[in-house]
């Protein structure tokens, strides 16, 4: 057990952070997770945070003000663009996540169709994104 002062997050472990809550399909601690990032708040004050402290309009705001429970004091924060782009990574792209990587590191469509329970290859094909390049290079390499 660590007593003290505990050692910061370094980047690679933010970012398997990240990616293990988006495989999880875990959109709502993500979100917390980003924001704990961007904020700097204690954890207490982190889950007390309402909608309403972080966007204005329907909008996630650039920048917040919160109110510390321990030293009844504001704390200002920028909210990064990562965090407030909703559009960058929902929960449907997160569904995409592993068959992608699948399909990349095995060039293996069909694991990639049962994954995602599609009936055609041609939607697995559009859904992945892969480019006709990559399709007709597969298909040259299979043998018929």
């Amino acid at each position: 057990m660590l007593l003290g002062q505990k050692r910061p997050l370094q980047p690679r472990e933010i970012w398997a952070i990240r990616f293990r809550l988006q495989l999880g399909h875990r959109t709502r601690d993500l979100a917390l997770f980003n924001l704990g990032i961007d904020s700097k708040l204690r954890g207490c004050d982190l889950v007390a945070l309402r909608v309403r402290d972080v966007a204005q309009g329907g909008r996630i705001a650039a920048r917040a003000i919160v109110m510390q429970k321990k030293t009844h004091h504001p704390v200002k924060f920028e909210i990064t663009e990562q965090t407030r782009d909703a559009n960058a990574y929902g929960t449907h792209s997160m569904r995409r996540t592993k068959p992608t990587l699948i399909y990349r590191r095995t060039r293996n469509l069909r694991a990639a169709q049962l994954l995602l329970g599609h009936t055609k290859l041609e939607s697995t094909v559009r859904y992945l994104g892969i480019e006709v390049d990559d399709a007709l290079e597969i298909a040259e390499q299979t043998d018929a």
